[in-house]
Protein backbone atom coordinates (compact mmCIF):
# COMPACT_ATOMS: atom_id res chain seq x y z
CA UNK A 1 0.00 0.00 0.00
CA UNK A 2 1.26 3.58 -1.03
CA UNK A 3 1.50 5.79 2.12
CA UNK A 4 -0.46 9.16 1.74
CA UNK A 5 0.33 12.17 2.43
CA UNK A 6 -1.84 13.22 5.58
CA UNK A 7 -3.23 16.26 7.64
CA UNK A 8 -5.02 15.95 11.01
CA UNK A 9 -8.02 18.23 11.04
CA UNK A 10 -9.88 19.83 13.95
CA UNK A 11 -12.86 21.14 12.35
CA UNK A 12 -15.13 20.95 15.56
CA UNK A 13 -14.93 20.34 19.22
CA UNK A 14 -12.00 21.13 22.04
CA UNK A 15 -9.59 18.13 21.96
CA UNK A 16 -8.63 18.05 25.51
CA UNK A 17 -6.46 15.12 26.15
CA UNK A 18 -3.79 13.93 23.33
CA UNK A 19 -3.79 10.19 24.51
CA UNK A 20 -6.61 9.08 22.37
CA UNK A 21 -5.29 11.68 19.35
CA UNK A 22 -1.49 10.04 19.48
CA UNK A 23 -3.13 6.53 19.47
CA UNK A 24 -4.82 7.24 16.11
CA UNK A 25 -1.92 9.23 14.55
CA UNK A 26 0.31 6.53 15.72
CA UNK A 27 -1.98 3.52 13.71
CA UNK A 28 -1.95 5.94 10.61
CA UNK A 29 1.87 5.77 10.66
CA UNK A 30 1.83 2.54 10.98
CA UNK A 31 -0.29 2.07 7.87
CA UNK A 32 2.21 4.29 5.68
CA UNK A 33 1.05 7.11 6.04
CA UNK A 34 2.83 10.39 6.64
CA UNK A 35 1.28 12.83 9.26
CA UNK A 36 2.33 16.61 7.48
CA UNK A 37 0.51 18.09 10.42
CA UNK A 38 -1.76 18.43 13.23
CA UNK A 39 -3.74 20.57 15.39
CA UNK A 40 -2.31 21.50 18.80
CA UNK A 41 -4.85 19.60 21.26
CA UNK A 42 -4.84 22.45 23.33
CA UNK A 43 -6.00 25.13 21.09
CA UNK A 44 -9.24 26.01 22.61
CA UNK A 45 -12.18 28.91 22.18
CA UNK A 46 -14.81 28.07 24.17
CA UNK A 47 -16.04 24.75 23.05
CA UNK A 48 -14.69 25.07 19.72
CA UNK A 49 -10.77 23.17 19.15
CA UNK A 50 -10.15 27.28 18.69
CA UNK A 51 -11.44 30.18 16.49
CA UNK A 52 -13.19 29.66 13.13
CA UNK A 53 -10.41 30.82 11.57
CA UNK A 54 -7.81 28.62 13.43
CA UNK A 55 -10.00 25.83 12.64
CA UNK A 56 -10.41 26.52 9.16
CA UNK A 57 -6.70 27.08 8.23
CA UNK A 58 -6.15 23.43 9.47
CA UNK A 59 -7.33 22.72 5.69
CA UNK A 60 -4.95 24.97 4.43
CA UNK A 61 -1.94 23.20 1.51
CA UNK A 62 -1.97 20.20 0.18
CA UNK A 63 -2.86 16.43 1.63
CA UNK A 64 -3.84 12.88 0.13
CA UNK A 65 -5.83 12.55 3.53
CA UNK A 66 -7.79 14.85 5.92
CA UNK A 67 -8.05 13.23 8.71
CA UNK A 68 -10.36 15.17 10.85
CA UNK A 69 -9.87 14.43 14.71
CA UNK A 70 -12.73 14.59 16.55
CA UNK A 71 -16.65 15.42 16.31
CA UNK A 72 -18.94 17.51 18.38
CA UNK A 73 -20.08 21.03 17.05
CA UNK A 74 -18.26 23.45 14.82
CA UNK A 75 -18.05 22.37 11.17
CA UNK A 76 -20.66 23.60 9.32
CA UNK A 77 -19.34 27.03 11.18
CA UNK A 78 -16.31 26.51 8.63
CA UNK A 79 -19.46 26.23 5.58
CA UNK A 80 -20.10 29.48 6.64
CA UNK A 81 -16.51 30.98 6.66
CA UNK A 82 -16.24 29.86 3.04
CA UNK A 83 -15.00 26.34 3.75
CA UNK A 84 -13.92 24.91 0.14
CA UNK A 85 -13.24 20.62 -0.42
CA UNK A 86 -9.86 19.65 -1.35
CA UNK A 87 -8.76 17.29 -3.24
CA UNK A 88 -8.19 14.02 -1.44
CA UNK A 89 -10.20 11.57 1.30
CA UNK A 90 -12.01 13.28 4.00
CA UNK A 91 -11.95 10.85 6.91
CA UNK A 92 -14.75 11.61 9.72
CA UNK A 93 -18.22 11.38 10.91
CA UNK A 94 -20.86 13.16 13.20
CA UNK A 95 -20.58 16.49 13.32
CA UNK A 96 -18.28 16.08 10.27
CA UNK A 97 -21.13 15.24 8.50
CA UNK A 98 -21.27 18.65 7.42
CA UNK A 99 -18.16 18.90 5.14
CA UNK A 100 -18.45 15.25 3.93
CA UNK A 101 -21.72 16.62 2.46
CA UNK A 102 -20.82 19.93 0.98
CA UNK A 103 -18.01 18.19 -0.31
CA UNK A 104 -20.52 15.78 -2.25
CA UNK A 105 -22.50 18.83 -3.16
CA UNK A 106 -19.66 20.61 -4.37
CA UNK A 107 -18.68 17.55 -6.80
CA UNK A 108 -16.05 16.55 -5.36
CA UNK A 109 -14.81 12.60 -4.68
CA UNK A 110 -13.02 11.05 -1.67
CA UNK A 111 -15.99 11.48 1.48
CA UNK A 112 -15.47 8.72 4.08
CA UNK A 113 -17.94 8.34 6.76
CA UNK A 114 -16.09 6.38 9.33
CA UNK A 115 -13.82 6.45 12.61
CA UNK A 116 -12.20 10.09 13.79
CA UNK A 117 -8.82 9.92 14.43
CA UNK A 118 -9.89 9.83 18.10
CA UNK A 119 -11.91 7.14 17.88
CA UNK A 120 -10.00 4.90 15.31
CA UNK A 121 -7.29 3.15 17.56
CA UNK A 122 -10.34 1.81 19.49
CA UNK A 123 -12.28 0.31 16.61
CA UNK A 124 -12.42 -3.44 16.15
CA UNK A 125 -9.49 -4.87 13.86
CA UNK A 126 -12.21 -5.77 11.15
CA UNK A 127 -13.20 -2.07 11.23
CA UNK A 128 -9.34 -0.79 11.37
CA UNK A 129 -8.81 -3.02 8.33
CA UNK A 130 -11.69 -2.03 6.42
CA UNK A 131 -10.53 2.09 6.33
CA UNK A 132 -7.22 0.61 5.43
CA UNK A 133 -8.50 -1.37 3.01
CA UNK A 134 -10.84 1.56 1.64
CA UNK A 135 -7.91 3.90 1.49
CA UNK A 136 -5.71 1.77 -0.47
CA UNK A 137 -8.70 0.96 -3.51
CA UNK A 138 -9.62 -2.41 -1.94
CA UNK A 139 -12.71 -4.43 -2.14
CA UNK A 140 -14.93 -3.79 0.61
CA UNK A 141 -16.79 -6.73 2.15
CA UNK A 142 -20.40 -6.35 2.58
CA UNK A 143 -21.69 -5.29 5.79
CA UNK A 144 -24.49 -6.89 7.36
CA UNK A 145 -27.78 -5.75 9.32
CA UNK A 146 -31.84 -6.42 9.41
CA UNK A 147 -33.90 -6.52 6.52
CA UNK A 148 -36.90 -4.36 7.39
CA UNK A 149 -38.32 -3.31 4.13
CA UNK A 150 -37.78 -5.69 1.67
CA UNK A 151 -36.31 -5.17 -2.72
CA UNK A 152 -33.11 -3.84 -3.37
CA UNK A 153 -31.71 -0.49 -4.43
CA UNK A 154 -29.20 0.29 -6.22
CA UNK A 155 -27.71 3.76 -6.56
CA UNK A 156 -25.16 6.44 -4.99
CA UNK A 157 -24.00 5.98 -1.63
CA UNK A 158 -24.89 9.01 1.35
CA UNK A 159 -24.12 8.55 4.79
CA UNK A 160 -24.62 11.15 7.94
CA UNK A 161 -25.74 11.84 11.39
CA UNK A 162 -29.43 12.50 11.26
CA UNK A 163 -29.51 15.61 13.38
CA UNK A 164 -26.36 17.47 11.30
CA UNK A 165 -27.83 16.62 8.00
CA UNK A 166 -31.25 17.50 8.67
CA UNK A 167 -30.08 21.28 9.27
CA UNK A 168 -28.60 21.03 5.75
CA UNK A 169 -31.51 20.62 3.98
CA UNK A 170 -32.76 23.21 1.83
CA UNK A 171 -28.64 24.82 1.68
CA UNK A 172 -26.41 24.53 -1.16
CA UNK A 173 -24.20 22.05 1.20
CA UNK A 174 -26.82 19.52 0.90
CA UNK A 175 -25.92 17.06 -2.11
CA UNK A 176 -28.25 15.69 -4.65
CA UNK A 177 -30.85 13.07 -2.86
CA UNK A 178 -32.79 11.47 -5.76
CA UNK A 179 -31.97 7.94 -6.07
CA UNK A 180 -29.39 7.97 -3.53
CA UNK A 181 -29.13 5.08 -0.86
CA UNK A 182 -29.26 7.04 2.50
CA UNK A 183 -28.06 5.48 5.76
CA UNK A 184 -28.17 7.73 9.03
CA UNK A 185 -26.74 7.48 12.37
CA UNK A 186 -27.27 9.77 15.75
CA UNK A 187 -26.25 9.48 19.27
CA UNK A 188 -28.49 11.25 22.71
CA UNK A 189 -31.23 12.28 20.69
CA UNK A 190 -34.81 10.87 22.63
CA UNK A 191 -37.07 8.96 20.12
CA UNK A 192 -39.41 11.86 19.66
CA UNK A 193 -37.01 14.04 18.69
CA UNK A 194 -35.87 11.15 15.86
CA UNK A 195 -39.63 11.18 14.88
CA UNK A 196 -39.43 15.52 14.44
CA UNK A 197 -36.37 15.25 12.68
CA UNK A 198 -37.62 12.36 10.21
CA UNK A 199 -41.07 14.17 9.74
CA UNK A 200 -39.00 17.33 8.80
CA UNK A 201 -37.30 14.68 6.25
CA UNK A 202 -40.82 13.78 4.76
CA UNK A 203 -42.74 16.98 4.83
CA UNK A 204 -39.72 18.08 2.84
CA UNK A 205 -40.12 15.34 0.37
CA UNK A 206 -36.44 14.30 1.00
CA UNK A 207 -37.16 10.63 2.12
CA UNK A 208 -39.29 10.43 -0.77
CA UNK A 209 -36.92 10.68 -3.30
CA UNK A 210 -34.54 8.30 -2.00
CA UNK A 211 -33.65 4.47 -3.80
CA UNK A 212 -32.91 2.95 -0.40
CA UNK A 213 -33.08 3.55 3.26
CA UNK A 214 -30.46 2.16 5.93
CA UNK A 215 -30.10 2.89 9.73
CA UNK A 216 -26.51 2.87 11.70
CA UNK A 217 -26.53 2.87 15.36
CA UNK A 218 -28.48 5.02 17.62
CA UNK A 219 -26.52 5.43 20.28
CA UNK A 220 -28.49 6.46 23.83
CA UNK A 221 -31.45 7.75 21.84
CA UNK A 222 -33.60 5.28 23.67
CA UNK A 223 -36.42 6.94 25.67
CA UNK A 224 -36.07 6.30 29.72
CA UNK A 225 -38.04 3.05 31.53
CA UNK A 226 -40.91 5.63 32.88
CA UNK A 227 -44.29 3.46 32.97
CA UNK A 228 -46.20 7.03 33.62
CA UNK A 229 -45.28 8.32 30.48
CA UNK A 230 -46.49 6.45 27.44
CA UNK A 231 -43.92 6.99 24.40
CA UNK A 232 -42.53 4.75 21.31
CA UNK A 233 -39.17 2.75 21.66
CA UNK A 234 -36.19 3.90 18.76
CA UNK A 235 -37.13 1.10 16.23
CA UNK A 236 -40.64 1.52 16.44
CA UNK A 237 -40.17 5.32 15.46
CA UNK A 238 -37.84 4.32 12.73
CA UNK A 239 -39.71 1.71 11.45
CA UNK A 240 -43.27 3.85 11.97
CA UNK A 241 -41.26 6.77 9.84
CA UNK A 242 -39.80 5.11 7.24
CA UNK A 243 -41.76 1.74 6.34
CA UNK A 244 -44.27 2.96 3.90
CA UNK A 245 -41.78 5.31 1.31
CA UNK A 246 -42.00 2.09 -0.41
CA UNK A 247 -38.25 1.45 -1.01
CA UNK A 248 -35.78 -1.34 0.64
CA UNK A 249 -34.78 -0.06 4.47
CA UNK A 250 -32.32 -1.55 6.59
CA UNK A 251 -32.27 -1.37 10.22
CA UNK A 252 -28.88 -2.24 12.72
CA UNK A 253 -25.91 -1.54 10.12
CA UNK A 254 -22.61 -1.20 12.19
CA UNK A 255 -21.73 2.08 11.77
CA UNK A 256 -22.34 5.39 13.82
CA UNK A 257 -21.10 6.27 17.32
CA UNK A 258 -19.66 3.77 19.57
CA UNK A 259 -18.00 0.11 18.06
CA UNK A 260 -17.90 -0.58 15.47
CA UNK A 261 -17.98 2.35 12.96
CA UNK A 262 -17.30 0.54 9.60
CA UNK A 263 -16.36 3.25 7.21
CA UNK A 264 -18.53 3.85 3.87
CA UNK A 265 -17.52 5.96 0.69
CA UNK A 266 -20.01 8.69 -0.24
CA UNK A 267 -20.49 8.61 -3.81
CA UNK A 268 -20.03 5.03 -4.44
CA UNK A 269 -22.42 2.73 -6.09
CA UNK A 270 -24.07 0.48 -3.55
CA UNK A 271 -26.65 -2.54 -3.38
CA UNK A 272 -29.36 -2.36 -0.54
CA UNK A 273 -31.11 -5.18 -0.17
CA UNK A 274 -34.08 -4.64 1.92
CA UNK A 275 -34.93 -8.75 2.48
CA UNK A 276 -31.16 -9.63 3.52
CA UNK A 277 -29.95 -6.75 5.04
CA UNK A 278 -26.86 -6.64 3.50
CA UNK A 279 -25.22 -3.27 1.80
CA UNK A 280 -22.72 -3.88 -0.93
CA UNK A 281 -20.20 -1.55 -2.24
CA UNK A 282 -20.17 -2.57 -5.95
Amino acid sequence: MTGLNTTIVAPSSALGESERLQQGIALLRSWGHTIRAAPDPARQWGYYAGRDAERLADFNGEAELWACARGGWGAARLLEQGWQPSKGWLLGFSDVTSLLWAQQAAGFSGAIHGPLVTTLASEPEWSQSRLRDLLAGEALAPLQGQGWQGGVAEGPLLVGNLTVATHLLGTKHCPELAGRVLLLEDIGEAPYRIDRLLTHWRLSGALQQLAGLGFGRFEGCEAPDDETRPGFSLEQVLRERSLDLGIPVVGDLPFGHGQPNAALPLGRTVRLDGRSGSLSVL
